[in-house]
């Protein structure tokens, strides 16, 4: 088995490297990257305690950076190394000021492995959520390094319960040293195996988002455009076209509302696609660009967030919140809007996310399957009734409360 996965490996690399060569910008990062990872792994000083923190891309990061800044608040002579297999990862994260190395993880070949793990001789390694990268952890096993895994979810549907998933159970119950999961389903999943270093910790984007809302500071150019207005706001988040078609029918019905748009992708064509939808819109770097003083031409209705790194932070100024990607593979993080206590509509695609079928449950969130239904099942109700907007939002707000705490669990089980 070991065989055939190595063959894999080989195979999906060769894709990639084919790939970067016609062109495909995120594959010709990751060829590059894998380049350079000596360089970078050379910072280290190997009289020093390692940590290695691995991270698919930017959301799992997000995951682990409260783990990884409390791991490293606690034990200041160690350094950590941090590694991402996406470029929407490293090149948004490339200059993070916790990490002493910052890499992309080399490709999961036996030879690759030996030389990374040489290279950084990690004494603690920790993986977020779904990266079982299983030549590295055999090395990992074979050199008795501490391995961890948090914020996982396991699925009845998932290899690991399969009849033929013995050789990749054998590795969660061999090769980590604890599994640290979400949720009651996913610690029995694990213990129907027989695998029993594993516990109930829950998500550490909870913590995460938490010391987000914790630090927000007021954005100017978000309260320019909303300056003298006394009606209500929408923030869409990571939306994608479907979403935006759906947020311009709704804006076609004369909603006395405000919508500040930030797209999952922040490309010239897809931007000049929102402001064909909203032609009352105005991009953020057009208004921060502007003088303070300055008013705008024509009041203008949408706002149009056109860099990275706002989002999490703009969701204050929400009165109700819509989460994109819910019309395609899958909803976005609604916990960053969740966090300031805002009531949360996102699309139909959402049951493998664990806190949204939770806030639906608690009653701060609602899925929708439509204009209609957007309509007539949460948003007329939330900007028109204020009884039932406290209750939703007072009810993200308990759910948060409820949920926060598993760095600490965390932290607090590892073997340093």
């Amino acid at each position: 088995m070991r065989v055939l996965y190595t063959i894999g490996i080989w195979f999906y690399t060769l894709g990639i490297r084919a790939v970067a060569l016609f062109g495909h910008e995120k594959a010709r990062q990751m060829v590059e990257g894998w380049k350079r990872w000596p360089e970078q792994v050379a910072k280290l000083d190997q009289n020093r305690h390692t940590v290695w923190f691995h991270a698919a891309s930017l959301g799992e990061f997000e995951q682990a950076r409260p783990v990884l800044e409390e791991y490293r608040r606690r034990h200041l002579g160690h350094q950590v190394l941090v590694t991402f297999f996406s470029p929407s990862g490293y090149e948004v994260r490339k200059n993070y000021a916790q990490a002493d190395a910052i890499c992309y993880l080399p490709m999961d070949t036996p030879r690759n492995v030996r030389r990374f793990v040489a290279a950084v001789n990690p004494k603690t390694v920790f993986f977020v959520k779904y990266e079982f990268w299983y030549n590295y952890l055999n090395a990992l096993r074979k050199h008795n390094i501490p391995t961890y895994i948090f914020s996982t979810i396991f699925r009845p549907d998932q290899y690991f319960f399969k009849w033929y998933g013995g050789w990749f159970r054998k590795h969660l119950k061999t090769c980590f040293k604890h599994l640290f999961v979400q949720n009651e389903e996913s610690l029995n999943l694990l213990k129907g195996v027989g695998i029993e270093q594993c516990s109930l910790a829950g998500d550490t984007r909870f913590d995460r988002v938490h010391q987000i809302a914790e630090a927000a500071e007021s954005n100017d150019v978000v309260e320019r455009f909303l300056k003298g207005y006394e009606g209500k706001v929408l923030v869409g988040g990571s939306t994608w076209p479907p979403d935006e078609e759906l947020l311009h029918q709704i804006r076609a019905k004369n909603y006395e509302l405000r919508i500040i748009l930030a797209p999952h992708v922040i490309s010239e064509e897809h931007l000049k696609q929102i402001e064909e939808l909203f032609p009352e819109s105005v991009r953020y770097s057009v208004l921060n660009n502007q003088s303070s003083q300055n008013n705008l031409d024509t009041p203008k209705s949408t706002l149009i967030i056109d860099n990275i790194g706002l989002l999490s932070k703009l969701y204050r100024y929400a009165d109700v919140a819509y989460i994109g990607g819910g019309f395609g593979v899958g909803i976005h993080n609604i916990l960053e809007a969740v966090t300031f206590g805002k009531p949360v509509i996102f699309g139909p695609n959402y049951h493998k996310f664990q806190e949204a079928r939770d806030i639906i449950a608690c009653g701060g969130g609602w899925s929708i399957d439509g204009k209609q239904d957007f309509e007539a099942s949460c948003l007329d109700k939330l900007m028109t009734d204020p009884d039932a907007y406290r209750k939703a939002s007072d009810a993200c707000r308990t759910y948060m409360e409820q949920n926060l705490g598993s760095t600490e669990k965390i932290l607090s089980t590892i073997e340093v």
